[in-house]
C-alpha cells in the first residue's frame, strides 16, 4: 500500500468518524468521491454544508445525490420518483428559488425595456425641443397651425413617459415584492418551515458582534431512523414537521432552524444559563408527552424524544469552538441514555 494511499484510507475513516457515519461501503464511496475531487460540486456543497463545525447527516447526503446506508437501505418518498446514484437531488425550496429566480429575471428585463423606451422618447423630446428652440430663435416663420402640432405632439409624448413611468413603477414594485420573496424562501426550511442554515448563521454572526447573554442548544431527535424504517420517509417528515413546531412555540422568541436532518439548533438570546437550559427542557418534555400517531393508520408511535446540548458563547469563541462544545454535550446525552439534555454551565 502506498503513502498517499495509506493516507486516503486514514481520511476517509477521521471524516466517517466526525460525522459518525457508519463506515459502510456507501459512505465509504461517497467520503471517497469527495476526498478525490476536493474541488468537484459535490466537495464544494459538502464544504459549505458543514461550515462552521456542523456535521453531515444521512438525509444531506442522500439530498447531494449519494448513495443511502447500504446495510439500511431507505425507502424513497411515494412523493419522488427513484433517481439514479450520479444525480443530484434538488429539493423543494431549490426548485421554487429557481422559479423565483426566472420571474425576477423576466421582471428585471421588463422593467430595463420600459426605461430604455422612456429613455429613447426623453431623448427624441429633447432634440425635439432643442429644434424648434433654434428656429425661434433664429427667427424663422412657424405658423400658428405648426406650432400647436407641435406642441401637440409634445404633449402626447409627455403623456406616453407619463403612462411608461407608471408602469415602470408598478413593475419595480412587483420586482421588489419577488426579491423579498426568494429572501425570505432562500432562509427558510422547505419541511418545517424554521430558518435555515443560512438565516441561522446570519442570526449567529449577530450574535459574534455583540448580542448579550446567548446560548447555542443543538438538539437530535433520539432513534429517529427507526421511525424512517418502521413507517417510512411520509410519516419521518411528518414528525419532524410536529417537533419544529413544538420548538417553535415553546422557544417562542429565538430563533430555532432545522440544522440538517433530525437536527436542531436554537439561539437562544437574553438569558441566563439556568433559563436557556430550563427552556430546552421545557421543549423536552412538551414532545415527550405528546401522543404522535400515523394519520392514515391511528398507529401509536411511541414517545418521541431528543437529546440536547446547550452552551453559552464565551468571548473567544468562533464558530468552530461553540459548535464544538455543544456537539460534546450533545454527543454525551446520546451516550447516557438518550431523552437528556446537558449544559456546560
Amino acid at each position: 500500500m502506498t503513502h498517499a494511499t495509506d493516507d486516503l484510507y486514514r481520511r476517509i475513516g477521521r471524516f466517517l468518524d466526525d460525522h459518525r457515519l457508519s463506515p459502510d461501503p456507501a459512505h465509504y464511496a461517497f467520503v471517497h468521491a469527495i476526498m478525490t475531487d476536493p474541488d468537484g460540486s459535490l466537495a464544494r456543497a459538502v464544504a459549505a454544508l458543514i461550515d462552521g463545525g456542523v456535521r453531515l447527516h444521512r438525509d444531506d447526503i442522500s439530498r447531494l445525490g449519494g448513495p443511502q446506508n447500504a446495510s439500511q437501505p431507505a425507502a424513497p418518498s411515494p412523493s419522488h420518483k427513484p433517481r439514479s446514484r450520479s444525480q443530484l437531488i434538488v429539493p423543494p425550496a431549490e426548485a421554487q428559488t429557481d422559479a423565483l429566480a426566472e420571474q425576477t429575471q423576466d421582471q428585471v428585463e421588463t422593467f430595463a425595456a420600459i426605461i430604455r423606451g422612456i429613455q429613447a422618447d426623453t431623448s427624441a423630446f429633447g432634440v425635439d425641443l432643442a429644434r424648434n428652440a433654434e428656429e425661434l430663435q433664429r427667427g424663422d416663420a412657424i405658423g400658428l397651425s405648426t406650432l400647436a402640432t407641435l406642441t401637440g405632439e409634445m404633449l402626447k409624448r409627455i403623456d406616453a413617459t407619463e403612462a411608461r413611468l407608471q408602469e415602470a413603477t408598478a413593475e419595480a414594485e412587483t420586482l421588489r415584492e419577488k426579491l423579498s420573496e426568494a429572501r425570505a424562501l432562500a432562509r427558510r426550511d422547505p419541511l418545517t418551515g424554521l430558518a435555515n442554515r443560512l438565516a441561522f448563521n446570519e442570526a449567529l454572526v449577530q450574535c459574534f458582534q455583540g448580542t448579550p447573554s446567548c446560548h447555542l442548544a443543538l438538539c437530535d431527535v433520539d432513534r429517529f431512523k427507526r421511525i424512517n424504517d418502521e413507517h417510512g420517509h411520509g410519516v419521518g417528515d411528518r414528525v419532524l414537521l410536529a417537533i419544529g413546531n413544538i420548538l417553535a412555540k415553546e422557544c417562542h422568541g429565538h430563533l430555532v432552524s432545522r440544522h440538517g436532518g433530525e437536527e436542531f439548533a436554537i439561539l437562544i438570546s437574553g438569558l441566563s444559563d439556568q433559563e436557556a437550559f430550563a427552556l430546552v427542557e421545557r421543549a423536552r418534555d412538551t414532545l415527550r408527552e405528546r401522543q404522535l400517531r400515523v394519520r392514515e393508520t391511528g398507529e401509536a408511535l411511541g414517545p418521541i424524544t431528543f437529546s440536547a446540548g446547550i452552551t453559552a458563547f464565551h468571548p473567544d469563541d468562533t464558530q468552530e469552538t461553540l459548535f464544538a462544545r455543544a456537539d460534546a454535550l450533545l454527543y454525551r446525552a446520546k451516550n447516557e441514555g438518550r431523552d437528556r439534555a446537558f449544559g456546560d454551565a
